[in-house]
């Protein structure tokens, strides 16, 4: 079933708060594509072969063994029914699909045996930026993800589950966010890696921003989609902005992220050069 469904799917993979939502909901405009209504949290889990308690909590990580026939036909049609292109319209026949939510950053095995054809969108922000957002969104209690996880007595577990989250109970939320991030990063560039590159984009956000217009144009174009619409020179907020961005919003908590800038320096080294060795 998922050959007759989809048609090279595309997904939008970063670690939380790195912009996803605004990249997904600009491309999402491509007259070519369809996405589903939003971020596909409870669709993937409510099949129960693919949520973290069918793994003993251990972790939102899903891999090629996930992908047995019976949960990814679940998935595919879960996936086809929620679809709609950009004026509404539900899926037809066999569809370029659009998706991303942040936990699949650490499902790319799972979506490239579900979908060989499947393509990868890396999108890069300043880690800087990004934890001061994860810090926030954690602190506004909008993004709770797992209030009851269990094991777990600090405040109600936010954004994706990365494994190792077991040691952190009773860490600052600045060291928390920054495993996260640095753990999830390294597994996603590790995954993608490992992916045929010319099945792998990336993207920068801080780019994105700059020149909206030539970035997705561009983006669209090495997807193989169609692009005809005029972006202004400045994006509308996406739809889980938490507070007004600017770009020196992350030194409210500059502090803090000093203090755990060693935890997370290496990844971002790494995703530095991961984004311009696809840029050259």
């Amino acid at each position: 079933m998922t050959a007759e469904l989809f048609d090279r799917p595309v997904f939008i993979v970063s670690t939380p708060r790195s912009g996803s939502t605004l990249l997904f909901e600009t491309l999402g405009q491509a007259p070519d594509l369809y996405a589903p209504g939003g971020e596909s949290h409870w669709l993937i889990e409510d099949i129960y072969a693919l949520s973290p308690a069918a793994h003993g909590w251990r972790s939102n990580r899903l891999t090629a063994a996930d992908a047995a026939a019976e949960p990814v036909e679940a998935l595919a049609r879960a996936f086809y029914d929620d679809l709609r292109d950009r004026e509404g319209r539900p899926a037809t026949g066999r569809v370029r699909m659009l998706e991303k939510t942040p936990k699949n950053a650490l499902r790319v095995p799972f979506f490239d045996a579900a979908w060989p054809d499947s393509i990868f969108v890396y999108l890069y922000r300043d880690v800087r930026q990004t934890l001061a957002s994860m810090i926030e969104a954690w602190r506004s209690g909008a993004f709770r993800t797992y209030p009851d996880l269990p094991a777990w007595t600090g405040l109600p577990w936010s954004l994706l589950l990365a494994p190792g989250w077991e040691r952190l109970n009773g860490r600052p939320l600045p060291e928390i966010v920054a495993h996260q991030w640095a753990a999830t990063t390294q597994i996603l560039l590790d995954d993608l890696e490992a992916v045929l590159r010319d099945r792998v984009r990336a993207v920068g956000y801080a780019d994105f921003l700059a020149s909206p217009q030539s970035v997705v144009e561009g983006l669209a174009a090495s997807l193989g989609l169609g692009w005809d619409r005029r972006l202004g020179p400045s994006l509308p907020l996406s739809v889980t902005t938490v507070s007004a961005p600017r770009a020196d919003k992350w030194r409210a908590v500059e502090t803090a992220i000093e203090k755990v800038w060693p935890l997370v320096a290496d990844a971002d080294a790494r995703a530095r050069a991961f984004v311009a060795d696809l840029a050259a």
